[in-house]
């Protein structure tokens, strides 16, 4: 094969032996190639600079300049995807989470600390998501940093601004013009009056997309927010504590018998899928690992989908955001074909990876294409 064809990658780790190994992993790979190691933070960005690799993999924690350090720099001079290692540990998940705010497309938990003699159980995964990362569009994570950055400026004069007793913050910016309606038939009579639920469904990318959207939702919201992020255990509790610092509304890692509430997100927890179940007139969270994992994953946004399809007891918003693969487009068929739905995608103009959300709109069943920043706004036309 043409190795001109393949993705360049460039191993960032402080062990010699990590460096190693990960690098044997992608040796007859026909989509990636390493053509470069870095020991820390300082000569990865030398590496990156030199060697202009399509996709780097980075260790959290290095002597000298650490990984969330390196990152920083990284997406100011010279950005490229970047899949981050951790641990598991509460200090590695925080670390984990910051990375992805920070510019990170996606991470891999190596499976027993710095240095993982069993790092072959994450093999395939790792490969995977490398060869999804090399993928992604670097004028699209250009954008995403740009943004985040705009958003602390905003959020950091809204602090220095006397506001009045009880507003956190401004809710939206002035009313967008980027937002693209989409027609498809039989379109439902939409009351704003009826009881309603949302739903949320992401992966690569999706921490920082949730962050957008999540912070911008009013506390008074009437709806629960249901969220499926692909994510694995542990990490989607650290991801909903950081939203519930940050917003309005409450953000918290589901747990079984939760009874839904409007103004709370709850997150479904890695491993599980998300559903609900009828308790007297409310509605309560059941968390399911005995149905296997769909399409790879669990939680998985088509499960949820569907089974909230099979109520009729309110109105609901789909939102399918930036992630790789198709994960919510036949959950939204399902949606579509049992009840009043709005359907949501982002745009390919914000999406880090632009699959989940393509594959909603091919089923020509959504209604709005919307960049990440206006999707809060989106959601609360349909709720005021």
């Amino acid at each position: 094969m043409d190795f001109s064809n393949k993705s360049k990658l460039l191993v960032v780790d402080d062990s010699a032996f990590m460096r190693k190994l990960i690098s044997d992993f992608f040796v007859g790979n026909p989509k990636v190639e390493v053509v470069g190691t870095a020991r820390n933070g300082k000569d990865a960005i030398k590496k990156i600079q030199q060697l202009q690799p399509n996709v780097v993999t980075m260790d959290v924690e290095m002597p000298e300049m650490n990984g969330l350090d390196a990152l920083k720099e990284i997406m100011t001079i010279c950005p490229v995807p970047v899949v981050m290692l951790s641990s598991t540990t509460d200090r590695g998940t925080e670390n984990t989470l910051i990375a992805m705010e920070n510019g990170a497309v996606d991470f891999v938990t190596k499976p027993s600390g710095t240095i993982s003699l069993d790092l072959h159980k994450i093999q395939v995964d790792l490969v995977r998501k490398v060869e999804q990362a090399a993928q992604v569009s670097v004028a699209n994570l250009k954008k995403a940093i740009g943004t985040k950055r705009i958003e602390k400026m905003k959020i950091h004069e809204t602090m220095q601004t006397p506001v009045s007793m009880g507003t956190k913050k401004p809710l939206f910016s002035k009313q967008s013009t980027l937002t693209k309606m989409v027609t498809w038939p039989a379109k439902p009579e939409w009351s704003k009056t009826s009881k309603k639920v949302v739903l949320i469904g992401t992966s690569t990318g999706g921490p920082r997309a949730l962050q957008e959207v999540i912070t911008k939702i009013p506390a008074n919201i009437q709806a629960p927010i249901l969220i499926v992020q692909h994510m694995p255990a542990g990490f989607t509790k650290s991801l909903a504590n950081r939203l519930n610092q940050l917003s309005q509304i409450q953000v918290k890692e589901a747990e079984q018998g939760d009874i839904l509430q409007n103004g709370v997100a709850y997150i479904a927890p890695g491993g599980y899928h998300l559903k609900i179940r009828k308790v007297g007139m409310a509605f309560g969270i059941v968390l399911d690992q005995t149905e296997p994992p769909r399409s790879g994953h669990r939680p998985s946004v088509d499960v949820m989908f569907e089974d909230v399809s099979k109520y009729s007891d309110f109105d609901k918003i789909a939102v399918i955001m930036t992630g790789m693969g198709h994960d919510g487009s036949k959950g939204l068929v399902a949606l579509k074909q049992t009840g009043n739905v709005i359907a949501i995608a982002e745009s390919a103009d914000t999406c880090i990876v632009y699959g989940m959300p393509k594959a909603a709109v091919e089923t020509q069943l959504v209604d709005e294409i919307v960049d990440v920043d206006d999707i809060a706004q989106s959601i609360m036309k349909y709720m005021l």
